[in-house]
């Protein structure tokens, strides 16, 4: 494995107030969340670019879901966070995880969204075929495909500015970047952490999501104590920011509760 960089990723700070990390998802940047700006008048926002995404160097070999919740760690070490809240979608959604699990004295609250702490056999096969295609043709070859899973129907054919975000930014994501993020969430599984995490913890997940997701939303929101579910209506696996205002409104309820 590679022992991921720490030294050249920066650390996106905004905002006032105790910090919430933000964690984004696979193939976009620190730029997903975006549509949180809102809550910088409560919180002090910290983002940053995940391995081989935005403008984070492709790590020159293979690494885990648990060696991304280490650079977390280091990171916020480095930049005197001692406790924070943490936010996560879907691939950031496993390193918070983990990171909640493996560091509780860091973690004030918990929010997980349109994630898992394992995925099926089944898609574990897809993880492998499409870190495939992604090395020989590109992560372009693969974003129609994925815009049918991120978002509704309505939503692609509205060219909403969530879906205008991610088609721009899946298309100039590094093949190799993709496929090394494909592989560390296909060795994952994060299950016997979740009786570790103790911090308050919200779980999201759009209604319309793949099955696979909706039936983790709902394990992680039983086998993780002090944990909640709520669900965003009319969205897919990007639900939050295809319906922002929405999700804006759920997380601001769980912060400040």
């Amino acid at each position: 494995m590679t022992r991921l960089d720490t030294d050249s990723i920066a650390l996106k700070r905004h905002g006032a107030g105790r910090p919430l990390v933000l964690l984004h998802c696979l193939g976009v940047d620190h730029h997903f969340w975006d549509f949180a700006d809102g809550l910088a008048k409560d919180f002090t926002l910290v983002s940053y670019d995940l391995p081989g995404h935005g403008r984070s160097s492709v790590p020159g070999g293979a690494y885990t879901i648990e060696e991304l919740s280490d650079q977390l760690a280091k990171l916020l070490v480095r930049h005197n966070i001692a406790r924070a809240h943490v936010a996560g979608i879907s691939l950031g959604g496993l390193i918070a995880q983990h990171f909640a699990a493996s560091r509780p004295e860091m973690v004030d609250r918990l929010i997980l969204i349109d994630t898992t702490p394992r995925y099926t056999d089944e898609l574990r096969a897809m993880w492998a075929q499409r870190a495939t295609t992604a090395r020989n043709a590109g992560v372009k070859a693969l974003v129609d495909g994925l815009l049918k899973i991120w978002f509704t129907p309505q939503s692609v054919a509205a060219d909403t500015e969530g879906v205008r975000y991610v088609r721009k930014t899946l298309g100039r994501s590094p093949g190799e970047g993709y496929a090394r993020a494909c592989e560390a969430l296909a060795a994952a599984d994060l299950r016997s952490g979740a009786a570790k995490i103790i911090a308050p913890t919200l779980v999201i997940c759009g209604d319309d999501d793949i099955p696979s997701f909706l039936d983790a939303a709902r394990w992680l929101s039983s086998n993780i104590r002090n944990a909640r579910l709520e669900w965003i209506s009319n969205a897919k696996h990007a639900s939050v920011i295809e319906r922002p205002s929405e999700a804006l409104a759920i997380m601001r309820r769980f912060l400040l509760s």
